[in-house]
């Protein structure tokens, strides 16, 4: 071709990029009218679940020398929450919140639910707990596969401490005892884990992504540290901390696998973690939510007891930007969810960004699958992601600075509503100038903190975002209706827990504010008709022996897939933690819509406890049910 011709061929692609991008960009939004037939279906009732002023309650944090002009920055995370049966009951009804005004994790009946036991601390009595360390999430797994679930705390300024349940006291009385995740205990930054069985050989490892530094004690005011530094890039930094995986070592006990993941994912400034099966092979994937840098999407390749992941990326096309192809964006992500959009039966990825109008209006990601589950895994196998960002489209795109985002089908319609926590710095003078000002600096002096803007009391950068509750309409895009709802709260916010903690077929949700109390939003709309499983398998005792009675664990990674209302199929898996530190009940729900059959076909899926994948099919009523997947391949409803 000659270069005339490519250069003009070149620039009418370009303009028909540009023209796609406006296209979408003055799509016509919804009236008030749709608004309001939309927000009708829905409706919660508020629960406090922290206190108004906590003692000793502070909204800023003390911090090292390095970081003291943007100390406001730096006190910008840390608020928690996940959904789980710390009384070994069925129901996920009782909460786990890290508040940062008291740098406490609290563990206590869901608000309606009951006095079931006292409320109490997780405090890790017998370790060393250095002044500069804080918690930034709680996450509750089994790690010692008994029946009963164990708390994962993890922090700024050191590694994990693990709270394991212990054996024989009541479950009015629960009781746990801290040990080290990893010894001697080191100082980690962690702002994100998630579970599930990577290797496939039948336990639950555990996956950390660190934001600062390794060793950085950034809460400390003595240090003087080399490691005391911000990002080295604002789209491609890679001086943070280590992705770090632990598998399973037996009897709760974790190994770290050095060199589990790829080197160009190992160091960026990760803010997220989220775990699925894309293809349907039997293995999590894992995407890995990036602040200040590209997001990685890490393909699965492990066998049992050897851990592999590959870098997939996706395919630009002309008329999408670069930045919204999967891997290579340079956004600044902060949540990470998935949910079967299309009801294809293949997961869909959303991603949660910095979207805020006249200051930083980059994207949130709706990654649609471009086509069905088996050729999904064909492509991933071979680098390739085969996802395509919606998000314009859908209506999806822009929900101001956003952080944790959780899709749930809150109406039983069959179809999910889309969540986002928004907010960041919250006070009385807009410092949005001075932040656009650092990101067009030079890279060399981004990393420095003390040539950064100042950024302290008093400074307000999206501090009264309101949290967003997207309702899809009937011409498929989505409308946010969470303030005619009551869910639109405009503190600054940064996890969801979402479950249905009364056991009434409605999912309810926690909000982990930051620097403001929490709350639980009961669901009291009419219920409809949905079908919910609690999948479990046999426990640590009895795990490989076939039709073996006994204790039973949440069976992470296991799968299900029904009909859809409209047609198709919805497919949905067993990962809680997905996210940024919120903790979903392990609990799958599926509405039905308005006319349900009487009894609803399940495929299910699932690996046991030694490592063999089963599958199976079963039909149940409408409901709640708790399934037994046994080592056999049996699929058992325990009453």
């Amino acid at each position: 071709m000659r270069p005339f011709v490519r250069r003009h061929l070149t620039r009418v692609v370009a303009l028909l990029g540009c023209a796609a991008v406006f296209a979408f960009t003055v799509a016509p939004q919804p009236s008030s009218a749709e608004e309001s037939a939309l927000a009708q279906r829905f409706s919660f009732t508020a629960h406090p679940v922290s206190p108004d002023n906590a003692p000793g309650g502070r909204r800023v944090r003390t911090v090292a020398p390095a970081y003291e002009q943007i100390r406001s920055w730096i006190s910008s995370v840390g608020a928690a929450t996940a959904l789980f049966a710390v009384d070994g009951g069925k129901v996920s009804r009782d909460v786990c919140l890290v508040d940062p005004r008291t740098d406490t994790v609290t563990v206590e009946p869901a608000p309606t639910t009951g006095q079931r036991f006292q409320p109490f601390t997780l405090t890790p009595s017998g370790l060393e707990m250095p002044s500069f360390a804080a918690p930034m999430g709680c996450l509750p797994v089994d790690l010692d596969e008994d029946g009963w679930q164990d708390v994962v705390v993890y922090y700024w300024g050191r590694s994990p401490v693990v709270f394991q349940r212990v054996p024989g006291v009541p479950p009015s009385a629960p009781a746990f005892r801290a040990r080290e995740l990893t010894s001697p205990w080191q100082v980690w930054n962690t702002n994100a884990a998630t579970v599930g069985d990577f290797d496939g050989d039948g336990h639950t490892d555990l996956v950390f992504g660190n934001y600062f530094p390794d060793g950085a004690r950034v809460l400390d005011p003595t240090a003087r540290q080399p490691e005391l530094q911000m990002n080295d890039s604002l789209s491609h930094a890679t001086n943070a901390g280590t992705l770090r995986l632990f598998r399973s070592a037996g009897a709760g006990r974790f190994a770290e696998v050095p060199g589990a993941f790829p080197a160009e994912a190992r160091t960026g400034w990760t803010l997220a973690l989220g775990a699925q099966d894309l293809g349907g092979r039997g293995l999590p994937d894992l995407y890995v939510a990036n602040d200040f840098g590209p997001d990685h999407l890490l393909v699965n390749e492990s066998t049992p007891g050897r851990f592999a992941f590959r870098t997939a990326n996706g395919t630009r096309h002309a008329a999408t930007p670069k930045s919204k192809v999967v891997g290579n964006d340079s956004f600044k992500g902060m949540g990470v969810a998935f949910a079967d959009l299309g009801a294809r039966g293949v997961p869909d990825i959303l991603v949660s960004n910095i979207t805020e109008p006249y200051a930083l209006q980059e994207s949130n990601f709706a990654f649609l699958a471009a086509a069905d589950r088996a050729t999904v895994a064909a492509r991933l196998r071979t680098g390739e992601a085969p996802y395509d960002d919606r998000s314009e489209e859908l209506g999806l795109s822009r929900s101001g600075w956003s952080w944790d985002v959780k899709a749930a089908d809150f109406d039983n319609t069959g179809a999910d509503e889309v969540m986002h926590a928004t907010g960041f710095v919250a006070g009385q003078v807009n410092r949005w100038a001075q932040l656009q000002e650092t990101a067009m600096s030079n890279d060399l002096v981004l990393s420095h903190p003390t040539l950064w803007p100042r950024f302290t009391e008093g400074t307000d950068l999206s501090g009264h975002d309101h949290n967003t509750f997207f309702v899809r309409g009937k011409d498929g895009r989505f409308v946010n209706v969470a303030d005619r709802v009551g869910v639109g709260t405009d503190a600054v916010s940064r996890a969801f827990a979402v479950g249905d903690v009364d056991g009434d077929g409605r999912l309810d949700f926690v909000v982990a504010n930051q620097w403001a109390p929490s709350t639980l939003y009961r669901n009291s709309a009419p219920a409809g008709a949905f079908l919910g499983l609690r999948l479990v398998r046999p426990a640590r005792d009895t795990a490989c022996r076939a039709g073996a009675a006994g204790p039973t664990t949440p069976a992470i990674g296991a799968e299900a897939e029904v009909p859809a209302p409209g047609g198709g199929t919805r497919l949905q898996e067993v990962y809680p933690a997905n996210g940024h530190n919120g903790v979903n009940a392990p609990d799958l729900h599926f509405g039905l819509g308005s006319q349900p059959s009487a009894s609803v076909p399940v495929r299910l899926a699932w690996r046991d406890g030694c490592g063999r994948h089963h599958t199976g099919s079963t039909s149940l009523p409408p409901g709640w049910h708790q399934l037994r997947l046994g080592s056999d391949g049996t699929i058992e409803e325990e009453r």
